[in-house]
């Protein structure tokens, strides 16, 4: 399981930056490598952290026991390398990289971990990153390591004309249509608190309102919208900067945001877009 941060919530009124039109500034580079760890046995896992010490720049943000747990921690959190055990109960590693290509979730780089070699070819099938045999030797694991740096850095590198702050848009709409109850409503952009896609379907919550949004991808939605009132937190979730109420601590390095609708959401701050809130927020 992994444990919560125990630093106290930021609340609104100690940050009223966010309040404010801003402009989120863009990520700088990585500064670590974020690992999650993902084994049904809890000595293999605690003696992987515990050699991962070694190695400064990797930053173990989570750990799972099982294959659903992994499914969700690496979804939210993002992270850029999983150390994944082949063999688990019920959802195995082979299973979690399937379940997670097939939900379009950015992949990761993954360590394949197991104490039997004959799963390797089908491993990097996968396209894994790498395999280690239990136990695992140190040596070995430090050539994986360095073998996740060049990856990570080669992708970064790739990306970063994507992480470029995007051009505002000819036409940014300050109303939109919101579909509840078979009635088609009209929304002020600003009463738009969050909107997040799942299963290909769009909802927008709103500050009296919850309904289903007619564009077909966050990223359509995105682009209709003021960049300098609305924010790609995740993969997930589109929100309104002037209507988070609450910074709360999740995990090791990352942050959700409580927003101010009447559920008082709390939606999952990327680790990209983490980078982002620090300097925003100077936490």
């Amino acid at each position: 399981m992994v444990n919560r941060a125990t630093s106290g919530p930021v609340h609104a009124s100690a940050v009223s930056s966010v309040s404010g039109a801003v402009s989120i500034p863009a990520a700088g580079p990585a500064q670590s490598i974020s690992a999650v760890l993902v084994d049904d046995e809890k000595l293999a896992s605690d003696e992987l952290a515990y050699l991962l010490k070694e190695f400064p720049d990797v930053e173990v943000i989570a750990t799972a026991s099982n294959g659903i747990e992994a499914l969700k921690l690496i979804a939210d959190l993002e992270p850029d390398l999983v150390f994944l055990d082949v063999q688990m109960p019920g959802l195995d590693g082979m299973g979690v990289i399937a379940k997670l290509r097939a939900q379009g979730v950015p992949l990761p780089y993954f360590v394949m971990a197991t104490a039997f070699d004959q799963y390797a070819v089908e491993a990097f099938r996968l396209e894994a990153l790498d395999y280690l045999l239990k136990p695992v030797e140190k040596d070995r694991l430090a050539m994986a390591v360095e073998r996740a740096r060049k990856g990570i850095a080669e992708r970064a590198k790739a990306a970063a004309p994507a992480e470029m702050p995007a051009a505002k848009p000819s036409l940014q709409r300050s109303k939109l249509l919101v579909k509840s109850n078979h009635r088609n409503f009209i929304v002020d952009a600003q009463e738009v608190v969050y909107a997040t896609i799942d299963d290909g379907l769009i909802t927008v919550v709103a500050s009296n309102l919850e309904g289903q949004s007619n564009y077909r991808t966050i990223e359509e939605l995105q682009s209709n919208l003021d960049p300098d009132m609305f924010w790609r937190v995740h993969r997930s979730y589109l929100v309104n900067i002037h209507r988070i109420k609450e910074v709360i601590p999740w995990f090791k390095s990352s942050f959700q945001l409580r927003m101010d609708d009447k559920k008082q959401t709390e939606i999952p701050v990327s680790r990209v877009q983490t980078k982002r809130l620090r300097a925003l927020l100077k936490l």
